[in-house]
């Protein structure tokens, strides 16, 4: 029976009370802090040493499930969600998430740390300039947004993400009104969760010197934790979001990606 020491726990109620008060303040994804803050946790413990980023990229991945749910419903209610974009692209979504996720249980620990470093000096940059690319285009055809969705799937099973900081770009650039991509990139986030999951779980089914309570690379103790701290916080966020200024917010979110990115980079 797996045996979990308090502080242990505690710790992943604690990143997912920070990950979920951050999700509902600023509309993003957790697996921008759950990756790292993961990594540095699980290292730390000395647990399956070399896996550390598959683990926590898996681990992530499968939070997103849980999270994804809630705030589809929600923006359902408000009608915001772009269902037939949604079943145009989720085919490209999963192939490419499916096989980013078993190509990345394969990699090496330093190459999916420099990708995800890379990553987050990338969202950092996009957040502090509040980044919104100016709208071009129409939505391509099928094989057109297919492709996209490979693309923005392939990258998010990399990085743990929802896949919101591609995807609401990818949107906006295609004439999709801001708060209408927001929503849709919110229920994209499931079938990411769903195929990164799969992946994650079949990439390490078979893998050696994984610790007790993981399932392939999920790590239900740390899922169990993140999942319980930010369904409390999350509604909290969003109820701070409409009583403050969200372009400070975002550029202290910014900061706190460089500095999480900065500190993988010391460990290295």
């Amino acid at each position: 029976m797996l045996e979990l020491a308090p502080a242990l726990l505690a710790a992943y109620v604690a990143l997912g009370l920070v990950v979920g008060f951050v999700a509902g303040l600023l509309g993003v994804g957790g697996g921008l802090i759950i990756v790292p803050v993961l990594i540095m946790l699980l290292h730390a413990q000395g647990l399956a040493a070399g896996m550390e980023p598959q683990l926590a990229l898996g681990t992530s991945l499968a939070s997103i499930l849980f999270t994804s749910l809630s705030s589809v419903r929600a923006h359902h209610r408000h009608g915001a969600v772009e269902w037939p974009l949604l079943r145009r692209i989720t085919p490209g979504i999963l192939l490419g998430t499916l096989i980013g996720a078993m190509l990345a249980a394969q990699m090496s620990a330093l190459v999916l740390k420099l990708f995800f470093v890379a990553f987050l000096f990338y969202a950092a940059i996009q957040m502090w300039l509040d980044f919104k690319p100016a709208p071009h285009r129409e939505l391509p055809g099928r094989a057109g947004t297919t492709l996209a969705g490979g693309v923005i799937g392939a990258v998010s099973s990399w990085v743990g993400i929802g896949g919101g900081t591609l995807s609401v770009p990818f949107m906006l650039w295609h004439n999709v009104p801001l708060h209408r991509a927001i929503a849709t990139s919110a229920a994209i986030g499931f079938p990411i969760a769903v195929a990164g999951a799969v992946g994650y779980l079949l990439g390490g089914w078979n893998a050696s010197g994984l610790p007790a309570g993981s399932l392939g690379y999920i790590y239900l103790p740390a899922l169990a934790g993140i999942v319980l701290g930010s369904v409390l916080t999350a509604p909290l966020g969003a109820r701070t979001a409409h009583r403050l200024p969200v372009r400070p917010l975002k550029r202290v979110f910014a900061l706190l990606l460089g500095v999480l990115a900065l500190r993988m980079v010391w460990t290295f």
